[in-house]
């Protein structure tokens, strides 16, 4: 029997519930592709057995692992370009000049999904602010995808993931090859963490974070828990903080927590004063 459109509407609900993330009607068929090993798993041989399933079966693990199987993680190296951009030449040079006295720096990669982000930003700074050599570096990523956060802290990739947006000198520069697949060179790796964080429920133990980057997540999430995500961002960043969204999202219709600028073609936000 086919899944009715209760069904959707259940498994929209319990994905918003448990993650934020808004899966639009017209976006239903991804539920046939995504659930079906977690329905193979339950004992479902349908999507509409596996809804009645999660219907009675109140297991936190499973709702959860739905709402992670919907959890959107296309992501790639130097991810739209232009942020990694702003990075270089004005954000981490002002951070470096700023943070000169305690020579540490600790960025955020919210959302993370599959580590490339961070990795990227420890490219970019290896290859860019050698000086940072010496200093105490650390990138945090986090996601709500317990796999995902696993393929980051193995920091393996294929050779589709490395083709996509990662210049070829700085793939023999940063990877080893190990027979298909590219191994993140230790050094890099040691600037990286990767932990679980839902952002949308209290969120584990972080530092305060000189940057944080929350790219391309917002779009998803309905206005009340944009909000709540702004305030808990706002509370992590050092003032005179930076905090890069994507290219499509913006914080004015959310917060008053953070002003817009705008340099190098590209948007950013820096923590409001505290009234």
């Amino acid at each position: 029997m086919n899944s009715s459109d209760s069904d959707y509407a259940y498994l929209r609900q319990l994905v918003l519930t448990q993650s934020a993330n808004l899966i639009d009607p017209s976006r239903n068929a991804l539920f046939e592709t995504r659930l079906q090993p977690i329905a193979q798993r339950a004992g479902a041989s349908t999507l509409k057995d596996l809804v009645g399933i999660l219907r009675v079966d109140r297991t936190p693990q499973l709702h959860r692992a739905v709402a992670e199987a919907m959890t959107i993680n296309e992501t790639s190296f130097f991810r739209d370009g232009k942020p990694f951009d702003l990075l270089r030449e004005k954000i981490l040079p002002e951070l470096i000049a700023k943070n000169s006295a305690t020579r540490k720096l600790r960025i955020w990669s919210a959302a993370n999904s599959t580590g490339q982000e961070a990795y990227s930003i420890a490219m970019l700074m290896a290859e860019s602010f050698p000086e940072l050599a010496g200093w105490d570096v650390k990138i945090v990523g986090t996601d709500i995808s317990a796999q995902v956060i696993e393929y980051a802290q193995r920091g393996r990739y294929r050779r589709m993931e490395v083709n996509r947006g990662l210049p070829a000198r700085m793939l023999v520069k940063y990877l080893v090859r190990d027979h298909d697949e590219w191994e993140i060179a230790p050094a890099l790796r040691s600037m990286c963490e990767f932990k679980y964080a839902n952002l949308c429920a209290p969120l584990p133990e972080l530092p305060i974070f000189d940057l944080v980057l929350l790219r391309n997540v917002l779009l998803y999430f309905p206005q009340q828990d944009r909000s709540c995500v702004f305030s808990d961002v706002y509370r992590q960043m050092a003032p005179g903080g930076y905090l890069l969204l994507g290219s499509a999202e913006q914080a004015e219709d959310s917060t008053n927590l953070f002003h817009v600028q705008f340099a190098n073609d590209c948007y950013f936000y820096r923590p409001s004063p505290a009234v």
